[in-house]
């Protein structure tokens, strides 16, 4: 089963957590550079950080290594962590941004919907069940599929198919994780806080973007709060 990508569009994107019940108060926008000096014009709270990416050998390399390495020494991932596996091609865009929203409930009051009803009832499930929910859903993919086409760029053919990526970034119980729910599990990338939250997690995207630097093909959003 294949999904149409959900394209890196702040307008469209909006529209998606629109149709989850997040309130207007919060929408994504473009992080226009990861320089020191520029994340200062990101709007605070920012509650997530959306990275898509070329889906690169040398990345596939960077994370066999790296899950390797954390199945040798361990990590702690705190429970209150939302978590799901991706299971459909081309659904990473659906699954950052519930990613995105699932672990931030504190600050964002659902309305009534499918998604706050998936999370109650997921609650209990591990993340490959998860990630089973998500891809029998069907509000998820009639969402996902209403939006994707409304995207600016050329929708893929299976001759051309899409070779990008999104992660979402959070800062949860004092520690930054990385959620790719194609990965074994999420990725603990140490201490951080509501107020480092962005420089610390621009530091492992730029680490990320390492892996293609002539690639230029990488584009940042965020979840923050509304600016008049």
């Amino acid at each position: 089963m294949a999904w149409t990508p959900l394209e890196s569009n702040p307008e469209v994107m909006n529209k998606f957590l629109s149709r989850l019940g997040v309130p207007e108060k919060w929408q994504i926008v473009d992080v226009l550079s990861l320089d020191q000096d520029m994340l200062g014009l990101i709007p605070r709270p920012t509650l997530a950080l959306i990275l898509l990416f070329p889906s690169s050998e040398k990345y596939g390399k960077l994370k066999e290594e790296q899950e390797a390495k954390i199945l040798e020494k361990g990590q702690n991932i705190s429970t209150n962590v939302y978590y799901l596996k991706q299971r459909v091609s081309n659904s990473c865009g659906s699954v950052a941004l519930v990613h995105s929203v699932a672990n931030n409930q504190d600050e964002i009051q659902l309305g009534d919907g499918f998604l706050k009803q998936f999370l109650e009832d997921i609650k209990s499930m591990d993340p490959d069940e998860r990630g089973e929910a998500f891809e029998n859903n069907s509000s998820f993919a009639i969402a996902h599929q209403d939006l994707a086409v409304e995207g600016q760029t050329e929708v893929p053919s299976d001759d051309n198919p899409p070779i990008h990526h999104f992660v979402a970034f959070i800062h949860k119980d004092g520690e930054l994780y990385e959620l790719d729910g194609r990965k074994a599990f999420p990725i603990n990338h140490g201490p951080t806080t509501p107020e480092t939250f962005i420089e610390d997690a621009g530091k492992i995207m730029m680490e990320i973007m390492k892996t293609d630097p002539d690639n230029i093909a990488f584009t940042v959003c965020a979840l923050a709060a509304k600016t008049d």
